[in-house]
């Protein structure tokens, strides 16, 4: 998981020992990514999908996180991945240095407009061009308790969708063609959609998307035409 300053004391305190739900889909991810990528699992919480990702036989995977709480979980529990905290952008890896990346159930922790499009423009900078980026969050939801919750928090948050919990969390659902926006504007073309029914950290069930989309290849320059004179 992971979250913009603004959020930050959740996930070292409270949110650091929530069980995380949202399942990696193993034969999507096959479709399109090879065991040999190399794969960012941004926002990877205390490693749970990167473990994953390692016992599926992806030997190339790392793993990072804005949580100091969150990654030192992560090592205790799975001491053999590579876990890193990396509270700001740009990431310490080099333009395309991955094939791959993931993004679950991050975005949906990230309440604010601006930090949702740093997130994914810097997944944009990392994956390389042809490389994929998988996206699964939460859209919108149309249950009772949601609709009551967004209007409830609408106007503290200037966004329909956010809302806090209980213990402290700021969480937001999106409409699904706010998610496709923000891959078309960091430079990804969605490929495939699946949705579906996961678990959420209070117990109860949401809806889910899940997108598979490709680095597009930046736009050639035009060349520069013959000199006059």
């Amino acid at each position: 998981m992971t979250s913009p300053q603004g959020f930050l004391g959740f996930w070292e305190t409270t949110g650091s020992a929530k069980t995380f739900t949202h399942p990696l889909d193993p034969a999507l991810l096959d479709a399109y990514v090879p065991r040999g990528a190399r794969v960012l699992d941004y926002g990877c919480g205390y490693g749970r999908l990167t473990a994953e990702l390692a016992g599926l036989g992806y030997g190339a995977v790392r793993g990072v996180d804005v949580s100091a709480a969150l990654i030192a979980r992560g090592r205790r529990e799975h001491p053999g991945l590579e876990l890193m905290r990396c509270p700001g952008f740009p990431l310490p890896f080099e333009d395309g240095a991955f094939d791959a990346a993931l993004l679950f159930a991050v975005l949906t922790c990230v309440p604010g407009d601006a930090d949702q499009t740093a997130i994914v423009g810097e997944l944009g900078r990392l994956v390389r061009p042809g490389g994929v980026l998988y996206l699964s969050d939460v859209p919108l939801q149309n249950d009772a308790l949601n609709r009551e919750r967004y209007a409830r928090f609408a106007e503290r948050y200037g966004t329909y969708g956010v809302f806090e919990t209980p213990d402290g969390g700021v969480f937001r659902h999106h409409p699904p063609e706010r998610l496709r926006g923000l891959l078309r504007e960091a430079g990804f073309s969605v490929q495939k959609e699946r949705v579906g029914v996961v678990g959420t950290l209070d117990g109860r069930t949401a809806e889910r998307l899940q997108l598979i989309a490709r680095r597009e290849p930046a736009a050639p320059q035009p060349s520069p035409g013959p000199a006059s004179g």
